[in-house]
């Protein structure tokens, strides 16, 4: 009988052994399991996000993800963008207006000097007469041709007819006066020719006595009637060119004062009367009292023609 309840109190035994660690410890409790969680969360955050944790789980106290004040700082810097980008957008506008302007009046200028251009071309304007350029047989002369007739007042003389006998170049049937020689031959035959109305063979003619007499004093004056006589012709671009030249190349020389004005008159008849109240207020800076008397009488009306202030 004894030996009964010897065997189970035995197993008994072993089983409180067994379980007496276990009763030992302190339970878990679900703040501490929470805790837990929370440190293998940050764990795994700071493996997916080693960069940091983005802004929806940021921490776990309750400090938003965005600060009122950084807010404010975002939304005024954005209000600022919109204000410069509308500024932007007003300017690119008003740009664009004044470059629709700017071609439109462009197509203007360039039909203009369209019909201009076809009206010389077909004759529609007569070419400035001109009279002796003086000086080719004398030393003592002073003064150039008077201007061309659309600047003086009251009807202008009749125009010298556009002759070319003889070709381009061509100087035979001119003859110089007698008594010259050398450049002053050669000047005064590229005269004739100029007066004769054979503006090619005038160019011509000039050019080649200042190439062959560059030391020459008619040097200036050669290149001087050279422009005239493109001038006279209606090659107006190619006389600015040639009286431009001539200007630039001696400024001291005896008709650099003529070529400034008659630049002028190139000008105006290109369609250029600012640059051409250029040319005139050069000559006037320029010489200053040295401009001679017929060239100052003469810039009066050029200059009221060109519209100059």
């Amino acid at each position: 009988m004894r030996s009964t309840f010897v065997a189970p109190l035995a197993i008994l035994g072993a089983a409180v052994i067994a379980l007496a660690p276990v009763a030992a410890r302190d339970p878990v409790t679900p703040e501490q399991r929470i805790g837990r969680l929370e440190k293998q969360v940050r764990q795994m955050q700071r493996t997916l996000y080693p960069k940091g944790q983005p802004a929806d789980t940021a921490g776990f106290d309750d400090a938003p993800a965005a600060t009122q004040d950084s807010v404010n700082t975002m939304t005024t810097r954005i209000d600022a963008l919109e204000r410069q980008m509308a500024e932007l957008v007003r300017t690119s506008e008003e740009n664009g207006n004044r470059m629709s302007q700017m071609e439109a009046d462009l197509a203007r200028l360039r039909a203009d000097s369209d019909t201009r251009l076809r009206a010389i071309e077909n004759g529609a304007a007569q070419p400035p007469a001109a009279t002796p350029d003086s000086g080719a047989s004398a030393d003592a002369a002073t003064s150039d041709a008077p201007p061309p007739a659309e600047v003086a007042d009251g009807p202008p003389p009749p125009s010298r007819p556009k002759v070319e006998s003889g070709g381009r170049g061509s100087n035979s049937s001119v003859a110089p006066t007698a008594g010259l020689t050398g450049a002053e031959a050669a000047y005064d035959t590229g005269y004739k020719l100029w007066q004769a109305g054979k503006y090619d063979s005038a160019y011509s003619s000039l050019t080649k006595m200042a190439k062959d007499y560059p030391d020459s004093r008619r040097v200036s004056w050669a290149y001087n009637l050279a422009g005239r006589a493109q001038l006279d012709k209606g090659d107006y671009r190619a006389a600015a060119e040639t009286l431009l030249t001539n200007y630039r190349r001696d400024p001291k020389g005896e008709r650099a004062q003529d070529s400034l004005f008659y630049l002028g008159q190139s000008l105006v008849k290109l369609g250029q009367p600012s640059q051409a109240c250029k040319a005139y207020a050069e000559l006037e800076d320029v010489y200053a009292k040295r401009v001679r008397p017929d060239l100052k009488q003469l810039l009066t009306p050029a200059k009221a023609e060109a519209r100059c202030h």
